[in-house]
């Protein structure tokens, strides 16, 4: 069965993104953050797309994501963005998965699995917190960490690494995070040197790539960019990113109303004159926010339109005025139509938040289609 509503991924775009994005890396690798379902573009697509157009890692938040990544026949590695649970230690062994680490208990815990399995060794990455404050270990502990990860033969140090809390708004802070991560790093050497051997630092997402180049090191994280959003309106002079979603469906009614009538919960808009409200079948429950209810809009032939009431589970009024519209007519709700265009950023400024939200909350239930 086909739901006349639907999400269109353009890996084109994709493809353009990470290219643009990768010539940004001046440590010379990208990982790009397919996390969340690619932000809710389709996380195998985007994955095997940005692989082959620069990006030579890939990082998500769950284990279950890593696992899908590999069950359709990605092999290149997969950075898990935080420690896993235990019991799911045996699971990212077999399944060569990369886990961040930052407890001296969760790396003993590994070690013991991977010693247990006789698989030889398993890389990991530490993350040091420093200023996020969400997950992390304290920058003086580093050395401590390095040393038991030196110390266990089942374990390679890969890398180290931390996350940037406002590269998009506060160049001090950030330079701040920058300056503790290589003090951090500097006193981890100290303490046990690294061997000469290869070792990833990385501190970059999608805004420290695009604003901060100092915090590139040797790899960038970058998730929203590659989807085609910007972190900050500052970043748009910078690079060219094509934005990779668009949402469209199908007109399912159209009914007359006289002015006054008030369509939908609530009852909250008046129909300022006799007009035709069209009806689309999706809703918050498909990711379209409710928070739009007051001021957004769709494209129908090209042409914008107000929404007539409040956003509902399933269905969204538009007044159409007297415009001909006709059940089975297409409309866009996110995306380019001729030459009117309705983004991420519309929405995320008219719910009070931002476009990483909004993007990575369009439902399963809307089925993707691809396109280049």
């Amino acid at each position: 069965m086909s739901r006349p509503s639907w999400v269109e991924v353009d890996l084109g775009a994709v493809a353009h993104n990470v290219r643009q994005l990768a010539a940004y890396a001046t440590g010379g690798r990208l990982c790009a953050v397919v996390k969340a379902n690619g932000y809710g573009h389709g996380a195998p697509a985007v994955a095997e797309t940005a692989l082959e157009n620069g990006a030579s890692w890939l990082a998500v938040a769950t284990v279950e994501e890593g696992v899908q990544l590999r069950e359709t026949g990605i092999t290149a590695p997969v950075l898990l963005l935080s420690e896993p649970p235990w019991d799911d230690l045996e699971t990212v062994v077999s399944e060569g998965l990369t886990p961040t680490l930052y407890r001296v208990a969760s790396i003993d815990a590994l070690a013991r699995v991977v010693g247990r399995r006789g698989v030889g060794k398993a890389e990991i990455h530490l993350k040091v917190d420093t200023g996020m404050h969400r997950v992390g270990a304290h920058p003086e502990s580093l050395p401590e960490l390095v040393r038991r990860v030196r110390d266990l033969s089942p374990l390679r140090l890969g890398g180290v690494w931390s996350h940037l809390a406002v590269a998009d708004t506060d160049p001090g802070f950030t330079r701040r995070q920058i300056e503790i991560f290589h003090g951090a790093l500097r006193s981890a050497e100290l303490a046990l040197p690294l061997d000469g051997r290869p070792l990833l630092r990385h501190l970059a997402n999608t805004p420290g790539t695009l604003l901060h180049p100092e915090s590139h090191l040797d790899m960038v994280r970058t998730g929203l960019g590659i989807y085609g959003l910007y972190p900050h309106p500052s970043a748009r002079r910078l690079i060219d990113l094509h934005p990779a979603m668009r949402i469209v469906s199908r007109v399912s009614h159209v009914l007359r109303h006289p002015e006054g009538a008030r369509p939908s919960y609530g009852r909250v808009r008046r129909l300022p004159a006799p007009s035709s409200v069209a009806t689309l079948p999706l809703g918050y429950a498909d990711g379209i926010p409710r928070g739009i209810s007051g001021g957004g809009e769709v494209l129908i032939g090209g042409r914008r339109f107000p929404l007539a009431g409040r956003v509902t589970m399933d269905q969204l009024v538009v007044d159409v005025g007297e415009h001909p519209v006709e059940v089975g007519d297409q409309a866009v709700v996110v995306g380019a139509s001729g030459s009117e265009s309705i983004s991420f950023d519309d929405w995320a400024e008219l719910s009070d938040t931002i476009n990483y939200e909004v993007v990575s909350r369009i439902g399963p239930r809307l089925p993707r289609r691809y396109v280049s």
